[in-house]
């Protein structure tokens, strides 16, 4: 099965889509951007560069900012290898303080912004925990896009093995097989985690190639 998941996913890297670079923003002039201010007091709010933000001068609580960093939020290095010990304390730390149960006495809005954080915390640690997830994100962050595949795009020796899988566990209970069908499981994940990380380069030369055919 392993052979047949890494031929798929190998065919599936020339089908990623890398996004096209956003244009530059145009140089303004000072003070024509307006500063951000607080939704309670309107007084200025620094920027905090996604993380959580409480106002300065009334400590009320701001809105997450719009598609934050999941690595910087969760203080983790945006790498494929991360300490889940310091996830999972960074986790609790952020629900500590931003649940919305520590909200109940505030304003209808600022209890929703808790709410919002709340969620995002934990869309946040569940993609990031996950090694499948953590490792689409971050392609997703260099720009690159799986194609949304369908049964009939894929391929049939792969469709074929994951159909036995399915049938093996619609069995009844088998020490021997569930053992099996876990091993052959885990060491296809080991392989995709692979081939995700070399899908990254090769986008990565897919740009520099790109940006070599445009003429200057």
């Amino acid at each position: 099965m392993r052979a047949a998941l890494g031929q798929h996913l190998c065919r599936g890297r020339w089908r990623c889509r890398v996004s096209e670079a956003a244009p530059r923003p145009r140089c303004v002039g000072p003070g024509s951007a307006a500063a951000p201010r607080c939704w309670s007091c309107g007084g200025p709010v620094p920027s905090a560069g996604g993380l959580p933000r409480f106002c300065p001068a009334c400590r009320a609580l701001q809105p997450p900012g719009p598609r934050p960093d999941l690595f910087r939020l969760m203080a983790c290095d945006r790498s494929f290898r991360l300490d889940e010990q310091q996830l999972r304390r960074r986790f609790r730390s952020l629900q500590r303080a931003l649940h919305p149960d520590r909200f109940g006495q505030r304003p209808p809005k600022e209890q929703y912004y808790s709410e919002q954080h709340s969620s995002l915390i934990n869309k946040a640690y569940q993609t990031l925990l996950n090694p499948l997830s953590r490792g689409l994100y971050l392609l997703e962050l260099n720009g690159i896009q799986l194609a949304q595949e369908t049964d009939c795009d894929a391929d049939p020796e792969f469709l074929m093995e994951i159909m036995e899988i399915n049938e093996k566990l619609a069995e009844p209970n088998n020490e021997g097989t569930l053992e099996e069908t876990e091993t052959l499981i885990k060491d296809d994940l080991q392989e995709a985690k692979k081939l995700l990380a070399k899908m990254k380069y090769f986008a990565n030369l897919e740009d520099k190639l790109k940006n070599k055919k445009i003429p200057s």
